[in-house]
């Protein structure tokens, strides 16, 4: 079975680091045009760089845009659709993995929480779900964590804001579906990425990040941490024509970590 994208026109929010670069790449080894979007302007165009140096005829874009301004998601989406053409699979990517004691969490807290990755994803979607629809074929993916269905003490923000996003799944993939627009969500477990990576090098301990990584896996099922690049396989498939059958899915990537299927 090959997984091909040819053409299609991509957005993957949070492109570029860790999950969200491994998916723009084989999005692009499948075919696709992508626009790989995020924060930080230097950081995106390593990674264009990086990505255009495996695949030099790629048509790769890159678009700083903090995903919890409104306006810079409007025009985000504007250039998007006048460099690659019109926008037929969004990878919802954006935010971070905070996690606390509950009596901690002060509202701006949950704000800022709910603003980058529930809301973030409303308003791009917003945007880009009426196109999908009228031309009959689409494909969002919701990167959520496995927290949204087995969320852990002290999980909170980020395990409700995600359970709110896997909701948000199935509610789309309900009124997509009439129009051949598929939505689903990914639950990442324990992967490798660069939030992983930050908090090694705050940690300030001496193993290699080969020695963290293994210690974390011992709380795997499969013994080992995921890696970027399986996870990547995933929404490829899902962003293809061969998970043409496949939505309102919340599957969990994760090594049999979750307690819940």
């Amino acid at each position: 079975m090959e997984c091909r994208m040819d053409g299609r026109t991509t957005i993957i929010t949070g492109g570029s680091l860790g999950l969200g670069k491994a998916i723009a790449m084989e999005f692009v080894n499948s075919g696709a045009k992508v626009a790989i979007i995020a924060r930080r302007a230097e950081v995106l165009e390593e990674a264009k760089a990086e990505i255009l140096a495996a695949h030099p005829n790629a048509s790769v874009a890159t678009h700083a845009c903090d995903m919890r301004n409104p306006d810079a998601i409007k025009e985000m989406h504007q250039a998007v659709e006048r460099d690659l053409g019109p926008v037929d699979v969004v990878v919802n990517n954006a935010g971070t993995s905070r996690a606390m004691d509950f009596m901690k969490i002060t509202d701006e807290l949950w704000n800022e929480d709910l603003e980058l990755k529930l809301m973030g994803a409303v308003r791009l979607i917003r945007l880009t779900f009426p196109g999908m629809k009228e031309r009959r074929w689409g494909r969002i993916i919701n990167v959520l964590n496995v927290g949204a269905k087995a969320p852990r003490p002290c999980g909170a923000p980020t395990a409700v804001s995600r359970a709110a996003g896997m909701a948000l799944t199935k509610v789309l993939a309900g009124e997509g579906a009439p129009h051949n627009v598929l939505v689903n969500a990914m639950l990442v477990g324990l992967i490798e990425s660069d939030q992983h990576l930050q908090r090694h090098l705050k940690s300030g301990s001496s193993d290699t990040v080969e020695e963290f990584y293994e210690k974390m896996g011992k709380a795997v099922p499969l013994g080992r941490v995921g890696k970027a690049e399986e996870f990547a396989n995933m929404a490829t498939f899902l962003a293809s024509d061969a998970g043409s059958y496949i939505t309102g899915t919340a599957i969990n990537v994760d090594g049999n970590r979750a307690p819940v299927v």
